[in-house]
């Protein structure tokens, strides 16, 4: 196991990264290319359900790891047809969702007992864009929601508990 660990932690942390760090699905994960990450930019172009292209852009932490991992990454020879692939599995082909799926898994279960999925990973990272932004159409965008009211479905409940703790902090007259 720790063999298999040490050859592959740089791209999982590169990977879960990304995951977390921009709200991806990880269908759009494991169908990055090579060419499709813009340092300069720091954005990535994801192909979303439906086919349409976007850009999704990412912070500092995200860059890092990514940068890290394409140090590894350019230096390995991947199977035919997979050589722009972003994600390379053990087997030198482009990573699989499942693949992705196990890892997150794996990874998950040594930091917590709860069930952590990648998109897990990505709601995760809605609610904190929404909890600090309020801005839901940013959601909805960021996480290529073609509809507001599916965002708006899953982070309703977020809503409620603001407007409850908003009712507890205003004080109508001073503690004695």
């Amino acid at each position: 196991k720790k063999v298999y660990w040490e050859k592959t932690k740089v791209r999982d942390l590169a990977l879960i990264t990304l995951l977390l760090g921009t709200g991806i699905r990880v269908s759009e994960c494991v169908g990055l290319y090579l060419n499709d990450v813009d340092f300069k930019n720091n954005g990535i172009k994801v192909v979303r359900k439906g086919g349409n292209e976007m850009i999704v852009y990412f912070g500092e932490e995200v860059e890092e790891m990514l940068r890290n991992y394409l140090d590894e990454r350019l230096l390995m020879e991947p199977e035919p047809g997979n050589e722009n692939a972003l994600f390379i599995s053990q087997r030198n082909t482009r990573i699989t969702v499942r693949s992705v799926e196990r890892l997150v898994k794996k990874y998950a279960s040594t930091a917590t007992v709860k069930k952590i999925t990648p998109h897990k990973l990505r709601s995760t990272y809605g609610t904190t864009l929404y909890q600090e932004t309020g801005d839901i159409y940013l959601v909805a965008d960021v996480l290529g929601h073609k509809n507001v009211n599916t965002t708006r479905k899953h982070y309703a409940a977020m809503k409620e508990d603001n407007k409850r703790k908003a009712a507890r902090i205003v004080q109508l007259r001073e503690k004695e």
